[in-house]
Parts: C-alpha cells; structure tokens; sequence
C-alpha cells in the first residue's frame, strides 16, 4: 500500500491485476469508528475510473490516480448509480482528461446524466461488455440493490472483479486494503444501524444474478475489498435480507 497524501492518508494498493483501490479515510463528527470512500482504477489501454468520489475529495483521488498514471489518459468515467461519492466529481475529472466520457446503465443515462455531465455518457444494457484492452467490463443492472433506481455494478472478468458499490459497506478507515476475513458481519452491523438498502422484493434474484458470475475479489466502495468466494457471500447477503424480508411480512 502506497500514502499519495500525508494529511488525509489516501492510499493506493493494486487488489487484482492492474486493478488499483485508492482509499481515504474520514472522519465523522461524533463517531471515533471513521469511514472510508474507496475508488477502483483499471489501468489497460483505455483505463477506467470507477466512482468519481465526492468533489471536495477530488484533489485527492486525482493525486493518487496520478501516482497509478497521467491523469489525461483516463478514457471512462464510471459509477453504480447517481450519488455525490459515486459520481460528484464527474465533472472535474471529464475537465481533467480530454477523452473521457461517463460509462453507466441506460436508466442512469436517460434520468440524470445525459443532463448532468459536461459530455454525453456512453449507456450500456444490462449483461454489455466494453473491452478496456485487456480487460473487459460487463455491466449488470441492479436497479433499488441496495438503491436507487439506475443501480447497477461492474464486472471485470479476466480477474473476476465485481465492483459492488455500497453492497458490504464497512464502518471504519479500511485499514486493510483487502481482505479474506469476514466482511459480511461488520457491513451487516452497520445497516442495523444506518439502513441504506432499498429492501426490494427483487433483491434475491439480482444477487442471485452477481453470484452466478462467480467473483473472486468484491471491490467495496466502503471499507475493505474482499478476496475468496465472492458468490458464497453474496448468497450469505441474499439469506440475511430474505430473513429480515420474512420478519418484516410476518
């Protein structure tokens, strides 16, 4: 793991091939337990940026994105769905490199973007991949898992990547830039306490849907990514929100 910042201690630490988490951890008044936005480069022939992170955090996802590779080079700007830390500094980074453009579903595309970005997104359907080079990136509509109607995630399937956005958000600075203990229990502590998710009545089959993809390593926009069976998790998720579905019907 590389320090880009001193001040705010953003990091950067290469989880899968040529894929690079950048990190900085926050502070929140009256929690001494901390955050972490996290935001996944993919370094190949037209490198992508997934989440912007929020625009005062800018100057410092740039530094460390600098540190990976000129910044001008960055050629897709992508995110899970419309939210300041997933897409606030969209703009600033399209200002930065000339040959960028926002990647994001269709929904997302139509409803927000297409008004919001200084250059038109490029929309993919659900299941369409988009070679980076060596890379290639699959989306997967996801629409209210765990919110928002344009949901959606990324899968990079030479590494079996899935860049899951808010799905197993952490508490905590995500010291660890990935890990193979257990990531299911602290995020699911921190929805009892702060309940993000959407509770659609989809949420079983659009899990169903990411485990069938097999992933290796869970980018998690909060907290620490996650190596081992990504699929036995996400079908450990689908089980904890199924119960909690049953309680809420019972």
């Amino acid at each position: 793991m590389t320090v880009t910042n001193s001040d705010s201690n953003t990091n950067v630490h290469e989880i899968a091939d040529r894929i690079y988490r950048i990190n900085t951890p926050v502070s929140l008044p009256g929690d001494d337990t901390g955050f972490s936005f996290n935001q996944y480069l993919i370094l190949d022939d037209e490198p992508l940026l997934f989440h912007t992170g929020l625009r005062g955090l800018f100057p410092l996802v740039r530094e460390a994105v600098a540190h990976v590779m000129p910044v001008e080079r960055l050629r897709h700007v992508a995110f899970s769905h419309v939210e300041a830390d997933e897409c606030g500094a969209l703009n600033e980074w399209l200002a930065v490199a000339p040959h960028a453009a926002p990647l994001c579903g269709q929904v997302a595309a139509l409803v927000s973007i297409g008004d919001l970005a200084d250059r038109p997104p490029r929309a993919l359907a659900d299941g369409e991949t988009i070679s980076l080079g060596s890379h290639v990136m699959r989306w997967i509509d996801a629409p209210h898992l765990p919110h928002a109607w344009e949901c959606g995630f990324m899968m990079e399937e030479s590494t079996r990547t899935l860049l899951c956005g808010d799905l197993f958000t952490q508490p905590g600075f995500g010291k660890a830039p990935i890990t193979e203990n257990d990531i299911l229990g602290p995020s699911e502590a921190f929805r009892g306490q702060m309940d993000y998710f959407s509770h659609t009545k989809n949420a079983e089959a659009l899990i169903g849907k990411l485990a069938n993809l097999a992933p290796r390593t869970l980018a998690v926009m909060h907290g620490s990514a996650y190596s081992g069976d990504g699929a036995a998790l996400l079908h450990a998720l689908s089980r904890e929100l199924c119960r909690e579905q049953a309680s809420r019907t019972a």
